[in-house]
């Protein structure tokens, strides 16, 4: 059942809000599927107002796309940048930093995280150029930064390895970034995809085998990477 939309109200509405609202309805509905009448009106305001400050409705869906990944990426990189300064950096470590800032907040229903995980879902997934360009502002300079980290971990891991290492860990985390209930039907009650700790702790544990896997075998030379034509 869908969720009602707002009725305008009078009172002042902030950015905020007017990012809120367009996170729910382009979560619920695609990019395509959303209006901006529908967002204002879910926000509560004139539909000027969106215009006004984002201009068009790929400008407001930057804002919130940005609003989101830049939150979870800094927190990202300031564990990251912490764990580097310490030292001792490890395989596991480097992957939970990585993972955890997206589960909680994709785990919190307050911090509305749970229609962030949809739309990166479908955004990351988009051949759509402005899509695919979206997705590299807002995460390419990150992720780099966590495949820089991850052959720091572990020197004989190659670049190419490392790369193949960071997208597959995003690729199986994806579609946890939210509870769904899946784990706790598959394993009959065993296990349950709300503790977020036990979550965490297998993913880091799984990732971690792989990337050491990789690193154990290196291609001996930068011919031995090259695809067959």
């Amino acid at each position: 059942m869908s969720e009602p939309l707002a009725k305008t109200r009078a009172k002042p509405t902030s950015k905020e809000e007017i990012l809120d609202a367009a996170e729910r309805l382009f979560a619920r509905c695609g990019f395509d599927g959303a209006s901006m009448r529908e967002i204002a009106q879910l926000a509560g305001v004139a539909q000027a107002l969106l215009h006004y400050h984002f201009r068009t409705k790929e400008g407001l869906f930057e804002a919130m796309f940005a609003r989101r990944s830049g939150a979870i990426n800094r927190i990202r990189l300031a564990r990251l940048d912490t764990m580097i300064a310490r030292g001792g950096l490890t395989v596991e470590e480097i992957v939970d930093s990585l993972l955890r800032p997206t589960v909680e907040a994709g785990y919190d229903p307050t911090r509305g995280g749970h229609y962030f995980a949809n739309l990166i879902l479908t955004t990351g997934a988009s051949n759509n150029p402005w899509a695919q360009g979206l997705i590299a502002a807002s995460y390419d300079a990150m992720a780099k930064r966590y495949i820089e980290a991850l052959r720091m971990a572990l020197p004989d891991l190659s670049l190419a390895d490392a790369t193949w290492g960071y997208l597959f860990i995003i690729g199986s985390a994806l579609t946890q970034m939210a509870p769904t209930g899946r784990a706790d039907r598959l394993s009959d009650g065993a296990t349950s995809d709300r503790n977020t700790e036990a979550l965490l702790s297998r993913a880091a544990i799984f990732a971690a085998a792989g990337l050491r896997a990789f690193a154990a075998t290196r291609p001996a030379s930068p011919e031995a990477e090259t695809p067959t034509p």
